[in-house]
């Protein structure tokens, strides 16, 4: 880790062996300290083209972008860039077979309600719900005039099915359509809190 290695290692000896699920709080750690490198680089790039381009844009609206880009790139480094930390680690598998792909609606998911750990069926469900609330409150802030609901939606569900494929290819998860499916409902009760705030 470049940033956050010394939290990481204080955490590691206090609780490492008190928490069951400490490997949870290692890949928290891990994704946020590349989602921090990242977003550097997403800064200077953002603060290069605003002064090369000369746009004048209200706080608000340049606050949002940059909100929505740190919310991105912290998903996709939890998801699916979890084992690398560098573009040219990435290992993709192109001859991973597609029975692979969990494709039967719920059928992982009721496997999970009667696993030994309730953790597991709560981190699957409730956990990609929550997971893409904010793309579905980020997303018309940012495309305001283009973000109708349908639109909102579908486009929760395609960074989705982006996120199962690059799960799949890189083999950083298992590509299920539960987890669409989760996530898209996330996506649609974070349009219907940005809705909800803006009448308020």
């Amino acid at each position: 880790m470049l940033f956050l290695g010394p939290l990481y290692s204080f955490l590691a000896k206090q609780y490492a062996t008190n928490i069951n699920h400490f490997a949870l709080v290692k890949l928290t750690l891990l994704a946020l300290d590349k989602t921090i490198f990242y977003f550097l680089i997403f800064a200077v790039l953002r603060l290069i083209w605003l002064l090369l381009v000369r746009r004048r844009r209200s706080i608000r609206s340049e606050a949002s972008v940059w909100g929505f880009s740190f919310y991105i790139i912290l998903v996709l480094m939890l998801t699916t860039f979890r084992n690398t930390y560098f573009p040219w680690q990435l290992d993709f598998n192109f001859s991973r077979p597609l029975s692979d792909i969990n494709l039967v609606f719920m059928k992982e998911t009721w496997k999970l309600v009667y696993a030994p750990s309730h953790l597991d069926f709560f981190y699957n469900s409730f956990g990609n719900v929550l997971c893409f609330v904010p793309f579905g409150i980020f997303f018309p802030i940012v495309f305001s005039k283009r973000a109708t609901f349908l639109r909102t939606v579908l486009m929760g569900m395609l960074f989705s099915v982006g996120i199962e494929t690059l799960q799949f290819l890189l083999v950083t998860g298992v590509s299920d359509i539960d987890d669409v499916f989760f996530n898209t409902c996330g996506a649609i009760l974070g349009y219907v809190i940005f809705k909800i705030v803006k009448k308020a």
